[in-house]
C-alpha cells in the first residue's frame, strides 16, 4: 500500500475547471485500487503557520501498489481530461509515504 499527500494550488478563477477534472479523475482511481482517504479544502483560518501560498485542496490518497498508481497516471481516458488539469492547476506538491 502506498500513500500520497497532494497539495494542489489552483489558478485564480479556474476552480470550476479543476473540479471538472476531479469529477472524472477521482472515480477513475477505483479502477486502479486507489481511493481518497481525505479531501480537504482548507480556509485561511485553518493554517497555524504558513511559509508561502496556501493550497486550494489537500488530498490524502492510497493505492494498493506503486504499479497501480503508475497505471492510473497513464490511463488513456485520464489523459483525455488532462488538459483540464493543465488549464486549472498552477502547481502541486506530491508527498509519497507509507503507513507506520
Amino acid at each position: 500500500m502506498i500513500y500520497l499527500t497532494q497539495l494542489i494550488f489552483v489558478k485564480e478563477g479556474k476552480e470550476d475547471i479543476f473540479l471538472e477534472f476531479e469529477r472524472f479523475a477521482i472515480p477513475l482511481m477505483e479502477k486502479y485500487n486507489g481511493k481518497i482517504i481525505y479531501r480537504v479544502r482548507p480556509t485561511e483560518e485553518s493554517f497555524v503557520d504558513v511559509n508561502g501560498e496556501t493550497p486550494y485542496e489537500i488530498h490524502i490518497i492510497s493505492f494498493a501498489s506503486q504499479q497501480d498508481f503508475d497505471e492510473f497516471m497513464k490511463d488513456d481516458s485520464r489523459l483525455d481530461y488532462i488538459h483540464l488539469k493543465t488549464a486549472s492547476v498552477k502547481s502541486t506538491l506530491l508527498i509519497k509515504g507509507e503507513k507506520i
